[in-house]
């Protein structure tokens, strides 16, 4: 590791035995050192905004505030690492840019796997957390994590024929089926390959090869017609740009 210092820790859990065994699983890793920890959600921002952890172990579901609503409370901003024995929080967990998620009940060997993702950030010269944070942030998504039924199921980028903006939710759209998400069109905008993703219009973001063509229907409106014969609006700003690349 290039850096002496260890990785400080703060453990936010509702239940004091998986408080304390993660306690004893970190206290085996030299490069981490836990310097709180909080048993619900309110003492959990407490904890964080005053200690200023590197890193969070939190459990989604905790009394006073789920773990969700402590990240959006919180001054201070921490990299986390989800824990629940819920699994239909996984989808939210990964749209809020969590460095990994762990179901409970968990052991030694998944937990270590979460944190090597940590402890390799620090392999490089003069990268930190943070810097890990804005990379996971910033990276092209090549697969997403929805809900099928009562499962979690990943979603390959490339499945997904089109996004749609459907009030504070975004629906992808993939084999005939919307699948809705956390996150706003412009958040996914920006997390996907903009060579194969085209923003057409303020509702919709399409997968150019998912697109068939781009044709003028019979009162002079651009649509872009996809693949499975769906029909959406390309707005003027859009249309002239297709324009002025097509000349």
């Amino acid at each position: 590791m290039s850096r002496s210092a260890p990785i400080t820790v703060l453990i936010a859990d509702d239940e004091a035995i998986a408080r304390n065994g993660l306690v004893r699983m970190l206290a085996e890793l030299s490069w981490m050192r836990v310097v709180g920890e909080a048993a619900n959600g309110i003492e959990a921002v407490a904890a964080i905004d005053a200690l200023k952890p590197e890193l969070v172990l939190l459990d989604i579901q905790m009394p006073g505030l789920i773990g969700t609503d402590v990240l959006q409370q919180v001054r201070h901003k921490p990299q986390v690492i989800f824990t629940t024995a819920y699994s239909q929080h996984a989808v939210t967990a990964f749209e809020l840019g969590a460095l990994d998620y762990l179901l409970k009940p968990f052991g030694e060997a998944r937990l270590g796997a979460a944190l090597e993702r940590v402890r390799a950030a620090y392999g490089e010269p003069h990268t930190s957390l943070d810097r890990l944070g804005e990379a996971m942030s910033h990276r092209r998504m090549t697969r997403l994590f929805v809900r099928t039924g009562r499962s979690i199921t990943p979603l390959l980028i490339s499945e997904i024929s089109r996004f749609e903006a459907v009030g504070d939710y975004t629906a992808a759209h993939a084999g005939g089926a919307p699948h809705l998400l956390h996150l706003s069109l412009n958040q996914l905008e920006a997390r996907v390959d903009p060579h194969q993703f085209l923003r057409i219009h303020r509702a919709h973001l399409v997968n150019l090869d998912h697109v068939a063509a781009f044709r003028r229907d019979a009162a002079g409106q651009v649509r872009a017609e996809l693949r499975d014969k769906t029909l959406l609006p390309v707005s003027r700003a859009k249309a002239r740009e297709l324009r002025e690349v097509a000349k």
